[in-house]
């Protein structure tokens, strides 16, 4: 059972995290590279508030983003801001998230996101969770996948590893952390997985979200997969 008040909690605090560590920044360092390519920390900031607006479109029944175009050229138009700007965007399209989270609803309903994708809107806040999280991260401004908490990596190790299971291109694939499990890729085709990825859990989470490549994980019964991107 998914705990959305838990959730939005939980959104609360790593947004609280994120916007202490930002703050922290100045107006150059906002425009230097993020770990993701092409996308500088600016970028990183503006999708960040953008998709707290989307999310808030989700949960009042609202398409996510008018289209795929204007999505982007909303962050390619807020990235150059400066970091007052950022910061100031950022407090208050997540307090817009909080309110539309803290709003009576059906959180049983079935919400659409991008590109067809449905989901229960009691996993939105999840979503988001992740959102704040993994962006986080990817600033490169001191908070790693080892500073996430134990709870959301194994959460999103759970959800990643159920997004890849079935998948044609990924063989049937145990990943564990020595002490949890997951299944994800193909069915097996005999009595077990034919490959098991064992590493520590943030490692596990960094190759099943494409921050890390998998050389700190080891694999069993043939080469690491290759996943495809998220």
């Amino acid at each position: 059972m998914i705990d959305h008040a838990h959730d939005l909690a939980s959104v609360r605090d790593a947004t609280e995290r994120l916007l202490t560590a930002v703050g922290k920044l100045d107006n150059a360092s906002v425009t230097q590279p993020s770990r993701l390519p092409g996308w500088s920390r600016g970028h990183v900031l503006a999708h960040l508030a953008r998709n707290a607006d989307a999310l808030v479109n989700v949960l009042e029944g609202r398409p996510m983003y008018v289209s795929g175009g204007a999505r982007e050229a909303d962050i390619e138009r807020d990235a150059p801001r400066a970091l007052d700007v950022q910061l100031a965007d950022l407090r208050e399209s997540a307090a817009r998230f909080q309110g539309a989270g803290d709003a009576p609803a059906d959180w049983s309903r079935t919400v659409e996101l991008r590109n067809g994708v449905t989901d229960s809107a009691s996993r939105v806040p999840f979503r988001r969770w992740v959102e704040v999280e993994l962006h986080h991260v990817d600033l490169g401004i001191g908070y790693e996948l080892e500073d996430l908490p134990a709870e959301f990596t194994e959460r999103e190790i759970d959800f990643l590893a159920d997004r890849f299971a079935g998948h044609p291109d990924v063989p049937a694939t145990r990943v564990t952390d020595g002490t949890r499990a997951w299944s994800t890729g193909r069915k097996p085709g005999g009595q077990g997985p034919e490959v098991t990825v064992t590493g520590p859990p943030a490692d596990l989470l960094g190759w099943l979200a494409g921050r890390r490549d998998g050389s700190a994980l080891t694999s069993a019964g043939g080469p690491l997969p290759a996943l495809p991107p998220l």
